[in-house]
């Protein structure tokens, strides 16, 4: 038997209670909304309330012969909702959102439906197997926290693009790894960019189709620092498809920074349209892979290529390290700018083009290293202070990809004021590449050194 007592606003059942479903979501805000009873014989009850003025819900369990009450629940018990709800944690920073196997934001996915703009997102390391998301807030941070994020899609990509696709604007994403991403028009990747101003910073791509691949959007920024990208690659024989480690669209301007860009194969470790280009203190090398190109800068623009080691693989099929306005629509393009300055170039083939320059205005490339056969420069080009080694005895120990300068070393002070860009860029270099993912700060003595590396006693 059933007894609603409306003016006492409370319902007492002297039997069969099995279920009880309150349904308060999201009410702090809300004037009105309805207590639902659900019985176990599909019946429901509907209480309209007043949320501001419930402060608490209570139940109590009646004798079926008297309605005297037998059992209690003390009044400060909290009421207990029939599944709780992820909330953020509120802070001076902002609201934060916490992901993990233990916490009730079980995947990254689950809390892509709920953050908001200028949210974070805190993910706790572990591997996440075949989570895939899209992101379309701005001011919007992605973080892993403990260690690495590992997010191995097992071939599944969202929307038949990517791991994560990201629309928003001022996103930053961190120590995150990137792997497995498949699709059936052979470019999943890790991410798919198509927003306003990415950072991406100490994070891995890995064993995808591509690295990173943006659209084509001239306001875009894309800033990639300390991070790793490594063998995404298709399998060019059986699709026909070329898979890149990094491939930037007609955007506004690229920076990568402090990274390791390895093991390409047949596509390229950098492929970018950018209008402006800069390339400062990495490592890009074929290593255990044979790219075509290490870096294609299509359409050439500005660009800024300072501090980095380049190593091209005995087995590249294409023979040019680096080239400038490679699309041949963009080769007379007004204010083409390409400067290259005190990097290290290798070249493994047994012959090859270091850098080729497809515009009609002169590269400006300063304090040079290149070891091995080949042309320095292919194209017009302002020459000062570079040097060419064929038989690498003056890097420490080629088979090892040691490149730092050796004692005596014919490069050791040997190096020009390079001076700034056109725009105003410094390209004096102040820091140098290491075999981890950091940079140093570059230990001048007398005159810059040619190459990369500084040499220290």
């Amino acid at each position: 038997m059933n007894d609603r007592r409306s003016g006492g606003g409370y319902w007492s059942v002297a039997t069969g209670i099995l279920t009880v479903v309150m349904l308060v979501a999201g009410l702090a805000s809300m004037a009105s909304a309805e207590l639902i009873i659900r019985m176990r014989d599909g019946s429901r009850y509907r209480i309209p309330i007043d949320v501001s003025e419930v402060e608490s819900i209570h139940f109590r369990k009646l004798e079926p012969a008297t309605g005297a009450p037998v059992e209690t629940v003390p009044d400060s018990a909290p009421a207990e909702e029939a599944s709780a709800q992820p909330q953020p944690e509120i802070s001076a920073a902002g609201r934060v959102w916490r992901v993990g196997p233990a916490r009730l934001l079980k995947t990254p996915s689950a809390a892509a439906k709920l953050v908001r703009d200028g949210d974070t997102v805190v993910i706790d390391a572990g591997v996440y197997q075949g989570d895939v998301a899209i992101w379309r807030q701005n001011d919007l941070t992605l973080r892993g926290e403990g260690g690495m994020v590992e997010l191995r899609a097992g071939g599944r990509v969202a929307r038949g693009k990517a791991i994560w696709i990201i629309h928003g604007d001022r996103v930053v994403v961190e120590n995150i790894a990137f792997s497995e991403a498949r699709a059936s028009s052979r470019n999943g990747a890790g991410i798919r960019f198509g927003g306003g101003h990415l950072s991406i910073r100490h994070c891995r791509f890995f064993d995808n189709e591509m690295g990173i691949l943006t659209n084509h959007d001239p306001n875009s920024e894309v800033v990639i620092e300390f991070s790793e990208f490594f063998g995404n690659v298709v399998d060019y024989e059986r699709y026909g498809r070329l898979g890149h480690n990094i491939y930037i669209g007609e955007i506004g301007r690229f920076t990568l920074r402090g990274s390791y860009i390895h093991g390409a194969v047949t596509g390229h470790n950098v492929k970018t349209r950018a209008k402006e280009n800069y390339l400062l203190y990495n490592r890009i090398m074929d290593r255990e892979g044979a790219a075509s190109y290490l870096v294609d800068v299509v359409a050439g623009g500005r660009a800024v290529l300072l501090g980095n080691v380049f190593q091209q693989a005995a087995a590249a099929e294409n023979f040019h390290l680096l080239a400038f306005a490679s699309g041949k629509k963009h080769r007379e393009d007004p204010d083409q700018a390409l400067y290259v300055v005190n990097n290290t170039f290798v070249n493994d083939r047994p012959d090859g083009v270091f850098i080729a320059n497809y515009t009609s205005a002169a590269a400006s490339v300063v304090n040079n290293l290149f070891v091995g056969e080949g042309v320095p420069v292919q194209g017009p080009v302002d020459n000062r202070a570079n040097r060419q080694f064929t038989d690498g005895d003056i890097i420490q120990d080629r088979a090892a990809y040691d490149y730092r300068l050796r004692a005596g070393a014919a490069a050791i002070d040997q190096g020009a004021m390079p001076g700034e860009t056109d725009w105003g860029f410094s390209l004096r270099p102040t820091h140098e590449v290491t075999d981890s993912l950091e940079i140093v700060e570059r230990q001048v003595v007398d005159a810059l050194d040619i190459g990369a590396h500084e040499w220290q006693p």
